[in-house]
């Protein structure tokens, strides 16, 4: 898609505008939303963490003592726009298959707010990083995730039904939480303003997540099996967007003050940096347990419960990276490997059995019946 040079923040709204019609986005609710950029309040006009911990943050990026942070800082900021976007081109088919009036407006909701995450981060783009900023966030709208080249591999694969989306948004979207939470403490204070509205709204998302995989246990139409086989597959890219072992990114990004913790106020003692990626995941890895436990105990009785593959299994970044690891954790030959990640993952057959499944009623529960139950 060829776009014009982008000079103003109107410039870039025109080809936003160009981008949903070029995904052939088409929402029946929502059409009137209004997209807007939103800032929220500062908790501390002080850098919290790292080298410059107790100065004033930066609100411009001249502030910013040196040009290797002002490029990293650049740098969190495309790839987190980046997912936004990605989100919307991997879920713009199911309102073909809705289940419900109910679940037609939650997906339109969640892609609307997506948008405007991706939005959000655009408008820092382009009205304080000049020339570069423009430049990068014109290319966040050319990507597409149906052509491999969104910037990290969770979004390039396709959401194929509503099973993927629901554990898509229990548990890609929570990495989202983690990474807006780590984010909401940044030293460049309008990356830190942003996080507060886009964290109340990604709340939304992770709740339908897991009130949909709730309904689609309590209804009983999935198999147990089949279902874990799509917690193996969105977990085990999930546990990826948590970036490289060991890696050195993520300390300049917590020296510089740009990145902190998850909970950064509530961790204590000084952080082993040379593990920050380690530390998040596993910070994950043990609310997916809590999850999968809650899920499970709407599954019918003797169903096996759900639980989250060994962090090693089906990794493409890190040291686990293309390894023969199983979901629990046993290291395979490479034959034994490849015969089990094609049971541990939803192959053709099982798909093609879920599209079937969604054209018929009653294959998802009503959200009513997990509120009434709770």
């Amino acid at each position: 898609m060829g776009m014009k040079k982008i000079a103003t923040f109107d410039d870039w709204i025109d080809a936003f505008r160009s981008w949903q019609s070029d995904i052939d986005l088409r929402l029946p609710k929502f059409s009137d939303y209004q997209f807007d950029a939103k800032y929220g309040e500062l908790k501390t006009n002080e850098i919290e963490f790292g080298d410059f911990q107790g100065d004033k943050k930066w609100e411009r990026v001249t502030q910013i003592p040196q040009q290797q942070i002002r490029d990293a800082l650049l740098n969190l900021i495309v790839y987190q726009g980046d997912t936004e976007f990605a989100s919307v081109e991997q879920q713009r088919h199911l309102l073909e298959t809705s289940p419900s009036d109910y679940d037609t407006e939650s997906v339109c909701r969640i892609m609307v707010e997506e948008m405007r995450h991706g939005w959000q981060m655009c408008h820092l783009l382009v009205n304080h990083f000049g020339e570069t900023g423009k430049i990068e966030a014109r290319k966040l709208l050319e990507r597409r995730a149906w052509e491999n080249s969104r910037l990290l591999g969770s979004f390039n694969v396709e959401v194929d039904n509503w099973v993927d989306f629901f554990t898509y948004t229990e548990f890609v979207d929570r990495d989202g939480k983690f990474q807006l939470n780590m984010l909401s403490t940044s030293s460049f204070a309008p990356l830190a303003r942003s996080m507060g509205p886009m964290l109340r709204e990604e709340g939304f998302h992770l709740g339908t997540g897991h009130m949909g995989l709730q309904r689609i246990a309590k209804a009983a139409r999935v198999p147990a099996p089949l279902l874990q086989k799509y917690v193996n597959k969105w977990l085990s890219t999930a546990y990826d967007l948590f970036g490289k072992d060991s890696s050195s990114s993520a300390e300049w990004f917590y020296v510089w003050g740009l990145k902190g913790r998850y909970d950064e106020a509530r961790q204590e003692g000084v952080p082993d940096k040379a593990h920050l990626n380690e530390l998040s995941r596993e910070m994950y890895r043990q609310e997916a347990d809590k999850l999968l436990q809650s899920i499970s105990r709407l599954l019918p009785d003797g169903a096996q419960p759900l639980v989250a593959p060994d962090m090693k299994f089906h990794r493409s970044i890190g040291e686990f990276a293309g390894q023969t690891w199983s979901t629990q954790g046993e290291l395979l030959d490479p034959q034994a490997y490849a015969k089990h990640a094609g049971e541990a993952l939803p192959n053709e057959e099982e798909k093609q059995f879920i599209r079937d499944l969604m054209r018929e009623p009653g294959w998802i529960a009503p959200r009513e019946e997990i509120i009434s139950s709770s």
